[in-house]
């Protein structure tokens, strides 16, 4: 997707469940360019056989390359997203001007659902998942999500967007990254490399464990009225503001 305004391309960096590449965001960011890549074991790239963080990082790299992009980019990382953008700018310094970090995973509190899915049997797991599957407003629900139309249709899509043994793995994986003592480390270091701006949910923010240090060191800080986690599923157009305000 191509538009005018940013300089630099805007990566988007999905999380656990669906992917970022809303229409109804997309068209509202004022980028030269903006890519939405499914990650290994998401959307058309389907086939893996270990997922990692660090290998989701290649993955990213792979995209942007395979885009056209050769110098610096925009990251803008969701939730788990958030752990892949913070692992991308530790592996390939100087490919990043800017982080979004969209309630990025700070801490093992930050992946509560990663945690309980991470320690399911591989039936549980697929059990859960087809339960959301086959009762999408529920899952929104639960989510805190106000029930629409349209937002049902945008879940049907984030829950078919990966099959379950993905969900699985890549929640085990977000877990034994962010419980490593050197995650905390690292995280430092992307502030210290890259502009990082947070944007949260006005509702879930309370439940984000950021840490003071963080919001003392961030380039901005933003706060979506009426919104929780699923910010981007909620408010596309208010989403796109934010990420706009955070890269002018």
């Amino acid at each position: 997707m191509d538009n005018k305004g940013s300089t630099l391309p805007i990566v988007f960096v999905h999380g656990l469940v669906g992917g970022l590449a809303d229409p109804e965001c997309l068209e509202h960011l004022d980028a030269v360019q903006v890519i939405s890549p499914d990650l290994q074991g998401y959307g058309c790239n389907q086939q893996f056989q270990n997922i990692s963080i660090e290998g989701q990082a290649l993955e990213l790299q792979r995209a942007i390359e395979q885009a056209g992009i050769n110098g610096a980019v925009n990251l803008v990382g969701h939730s788990v997203g958030g752990v892949i953008a913070a692992a991308f700018v530790q592996q390939y310094p100087g490919r990043v001007k800017s982080l979004v970090f969209a309630e990025g995973n700070f801490t093992l509190v930050d992946a509560f659902w990663s945690a309980r899915l991470a320690e399911m049997t591989s039936q549980e797991a697929a059990a859960s998942h087809q339960e959301s599957v086959q009762h999408p407003e529920a899952w929104l629900a639960q989510a805190g999500v106000l029930v629409t139309a349209g937002r049902l249709r945008k879940a049907r899509e984030a829950l078919a967007y990966q099959p379950a043994a993905t969900r699985q793995a890549t929640a085990r994986a977000v877990v034994e990254y962010t419980r490593r003592p050197e995650y905390q480390v690292l995280l430092k270091e992307v502030f210290d490399r890259v502009e990082v701006h947070l944007v949260a949910g006005e509702r879930s923010r309370a439940d984000w464990d950021v840490p003071a240090w963080a919001l003392q060191r961030a380039k901005s800080y933003a706060e979506i009225a009426d919104t929780g986690h699923l910010l981007m599923l909620e408010a596309p157009e208010e989403f796109a503001g934010a990420i706009n305000a955070a890269f002018q």
